[in-house]
């Protein structure tokens, strides 16, 4: 993210090694989705200056990502690390799990996915920003449960009688608009973590128990 912090920004305790041990690769992380987004390696053609700062500084990562740059279908892509991704978006929504489902996940997911949200065709695309209807109720007392929100449906019938329906909605977290949302659900028989980085990378890490 980029200063100021948002006043509202989930943290969690960890380790040395958790908190640190990530580093590189989540620089490597944001310097990848900054440069598919200017189709460049170039520092000035880099909209975040913190990333643009950090190609500057940092010759051979730019070098990396230069070497991992190609062209097809008249369209600048690279070719990404598939590992660095996967730690790094696992490290999210591990602490997303436990900051708002308070559950530890100390395994490795069952699933993780992400593409350019801009891959995704419209009923995809509606079906991975849906907001969820709460079914069971998780973890009592976590923030999940404090955000829950009612929201009421009127319905009515072919023959004009109305009834009402409440559900239990959980939204998604806009830690800061356009650089980072999350959305993090309890199903009872698994905890799926959704991520949007920079309005371009839509992410998804699954446990199922």
């Amino acid at each position: 993210m980029d200063p100021p912090l948002p006043s509202y920004l989930p943290v969690v305790g960890a380790c040395n090694e958790c908190n640190n041990g990530y580093s590189l690769d989540e620089e490597y992380l944001a310097c990848l989705i900054e440069c598919v987004l200017a189709g460049s390696t170039d520092p000035g053609l880099v909209a975040r200056a913190r990333v643009a700062k950090t190609l500057q500084h940092s010759p051979a990562l730019r070098a990396r990502l230069e070497k991992a740059k190609y062209e097809e279908d008249g369209r600048t892509h690279f070719a990404i690390e598939p590992d660095r991704v996967r730690r790094v978006l696992t490290k999210l929504a591990k602490g997303h799990a436990a900051f708002e489902l308070s559950q530890s996940c100390s395994d490795d997911p069952s699933m993780i996915w992400y593409a350019p949200l801009e891959s995704l065709n419209e009923e995809q695309r509606d079906s991975y920003e849906a907001n969820q209807v709460i079914q069971t109720l998780g973890e009592i007392g976590s923030r999940g449960m404090q955000r829950l929100m009612i929201t009421q449906f009127t319905l009515q019938s072919a023959a004009g009688e109305t009834s009402t329906l409440n559900l239990l909605i959980n939204d998604w977290v806009d830690v800061q608009e356009g650089r980072y949302r999350y959305h993090a659900a309890d199903y009872g028989d698994e905890w799926r973590i959704k991520m949007v980085i920079s309005e371009y990378l839509a992410c998804e890490v699954v446990w199922v128990f």
